[in-house]
């Protein structure tokens, strides 16, 4: 244990292997623990903002399964609604297997190690030093960024033992080609099926991820049954398919993202959109801010971890508010919701803005909020 790494960093998904890149681009000395061996298996949406490209200097199309233009909205399976994204980027979708060890890849091509099928067993910080612990043995580093996700133990070993959150629940399949028979040009979602949620099907080159979530109040359905209805829609057997629920961890308002030598990043911080769901884009946009403000700290700057916090406050945080008064007043009243709101023609231009990184909510949703609140007064 005698060599100090820069920085450890626990979870190797999109806020990890965004933080290990740019930290290891810039010099630092970087160990990435992974409990996984890199591919492994990762239901999700898989939807993705062209946003991301501008925070990188690689390409990522050999991950990119499909780019999508088109939109596709229901109401219990009716009253369909499509359009034209309008944006000028497509939304890209991805293979979360193929995409997250595509990221790690390219940190590991910068200079970063990678530990997989290791586990972090604890972490403690004393004499200025982090010590993980794994099975393999001590770990050390200055600096320390968790980066585990919804069920990953790190931010409470860092005494984040109340943070703020609501918690939601997922369950996600993904859908090889020999069982797709739909058009993959567009996204699927599908409102009042699920409630307090909603239903989506999300195409790849090479078949689907469909899913269902509940993002308001209790859940209260079984939601693998609806998954599987929702499904047989498209004529998928969830018995043929990948299946994994889990719970997802939305803003739920401000908080510190720091404690001493460490950061909170990715799905750890709580960063998921609690109207949408969408988490790629914040985790890796935490984990691109997690590396700069530990590289300003390597060089000396006291204040770059509690910056850090403020940046996510600023940039992250002051969306989310927006994303969950609209949350609120949706899923209250779906029905009216998907009648004055979805149905409106710039509903679908207007958050397919948002999904790929054109509009932010703060610019939109205060007009649609107004709409909603309109309609439901109204009845």
């Amino acid at each position: 244990m005698s060599f100090v790494h820069d920085c450890i960093i626990i979870g190797a998904g999109p806020a990890g292997g965004a933080a290990a890149y740019h930290l290891a681009r810039s010099g630092r000395s970087v160990l990435l623990l992974e409990k996984a061996r890199l591919p492994r298996v990762k239901p999700c949406g898989g939807g993705v903002s062209p946003e991301i490209a501008s925070w990188f200097d690689f390409d990522f199309s050999p991950v990119i399964s499909a780019r999508v233009s088109r939109v596709r909205y229901t109401f219990r399976g009716d009253d369909p609604i499509e359009a034209d994204m309008g944006t000028v980027e497509p939304l890209w979708m991805v293979r979360r297997d193929a995409f997250d060890a595509f990221l790690v890849q390219q940190a590991v091509a910068q200079g970063a190690e990678l530990r997989e099928g290791c586990a972090a067993l604890g972490a403690r910080l004393q004499d200025r030093l982090w010590t993980v612990d794994t099975a393999e043995g001590p770990h050390q580093s200055r600096f320390l960024i968790a980066a585990d996700g919804a069920k990953g133990p790190t931010a409470k070993w860092l005494g984040f033992i109340h943070r703020k959150h609501r918690v939601a629940g997922a369950i996600e399949a993904e859908a090889d080609a020999e069982i797709r028979t739909k058009p993959t040009d567009r996204v699927h979602l599908d409102f009042g099926t699920v409630i307090n949620g909603y239903a989506w099907n999300f195409p790849k080159a090479d078949g689907w991820s469909f899913g269902v979530g509940v993002f308001r109040g209790k859940q209260n359905q079984d939601l693998r049954q609806v998954l599987a209805e929702y499904g047989r829609r498209f004529g998928l057997d969830l018995a043929e398919c990948s299946v994994e629920a889990h719970p997802v961890l939305l803003w739920d308002g401000d908080q510190d993202l720091h404690t001493p030598q460490a950061l909170l990043a990715g799905e750890a911080a709580c960063v998921v959109d609690p109207f949408t769901a969408e988490g790629i884009r914040p985790s890796m946009f935490t984990g691109v801010k997690a590396a700069e403000a530990i590289d300003a700290a390597l060089r000396g700057d006291a204040g770059a971890l509690p910056r850090y916090s403020e940046i996510i406050r600023r940039e992250v945080g002051s969306e989310m508010v927006w994303a969950r008064r609209l949350a609120t007043l949706f899923y209250r009243a779906p029905e009216t919701a998907y009648r004055v709101g979805v149905k409106h023609p710039a509903a679908a231009p207007h958050m397919a803005r948002i999904l790929v990184g054109e509009a932010r909510y703060s610019q939109l949703a205060g007009r649609a909020i107004k709409r909603l609140m309109q309609g439901i007064v109204g009845g």
